[in-house]
């Protein structure tokens, strides 16, 4: 009985009294602490709108670019309307792009100055954006073309740069030439006539004299004048603009 009247001692209420208090008022001082918590990131929450608005108008920002993207295109040194036309995707190639700019450019496409201005068209960014997608799609789905290193080879893959490029011509008119100039010796080369005379000699499968070989020069084929493929498409390119198509051509030209 003794030991139940020890637990029993009325003064140890009042401290387990004082301690739940002080343990309530610790939770109590607790909760403010986590209150400015909890504040905090309320605050902290609203600031990360002005970001989500800035991404937005990042992204909206190249849309407002190529909308303002030139019509004109200013041509410096070396530059041929066949060169100008593949680079900007100009539909219906550089005979579309004279027709556009002939009262600017004159009765001569292969004169064009340093500095000229020329209208390439609001449609030709996109069309080379879209050819862009479709030559990717046709490389990844189409095996490469092979040709046969021989003038039938040469002829074909000249005809195919070509029709990427709109420039006429066909398979008879580029033969007939080749074998009236050069007998389809790709490294022929004129020594007497008056070109060479002057120091530019013709030479290659169409005899092409290395000026008008650069002013006609085709993008993606060979800088070299004697490549096969380089000098029939230069030289189509130029029978083109001169006189129509390398099928009009039937003497020397």
């Amino acid at each position: 009985m003794p030991g139940l009247g020890k637990h029993r001692r009325p003064k140890q209420r009042p401290i387990a009294r004082k301690l739940a208090f002080a343990g309530t008022g610790g939770a109590a001082l607790a909760l403010p602490l986590i209150s400015a918590t909890t504040a905090g990131a309320a605050v902290t929450q609203p600031a990360a709108a002005p970001a989500a608005k800035t991404v937005t108008l990042a992204a909206a920002t190249p849309a407002v670019e190529k909308a303002a993207l030139p019509l004109t295109y200013s041509v410096t040194v070396g530059d041929t309307l066949s060169k100008i036309a593949a680079e900007h995707a100009v539909n219906g190639g550089w005979q579309a792009l004279y027709e556009a700019n002939r009262s600017a450019i004159g009765s001569d496409p292969s004169i064009i100055r340093p500095g000229l201005k020329l209208s390439i068209g609001a449609a030709a960014k996109a069309a080379a954006a879209k050819a862009t997608g479709v030559k990717a799609t046709a490389a990844a789905v189409k095996p490469a073309t092979t040709y046969a290193n021989n003038l039938d080879g040469w002829i074909r893959q000249s005809l195919d740069v070509m029709a990427r490029h709109g420039i006429p011509g066909s398979y008879n008119g580029i033969h007939r030439n080749v074998m009236r100039e050069s007998s389809g010796n790709p490294m022929a080369i004129n020594n007497w006539d008056s070109n060479a005379a002057a120091g530019i000699p013709s030479k290659g499968l169409l005899q092409v004299i290395d000026p008008t070989f650069r002013a006609y020069h085709v993008p993606g084929t060979s800088l070299d004048s004697y490549d096969p493929v380089a000098n029939i498409t230069a030289a189509c390119n130029y029978a083109a603009a001169r006189y129509g198509s390398i099928d009009n051509v039937n003497g020397a030209y």
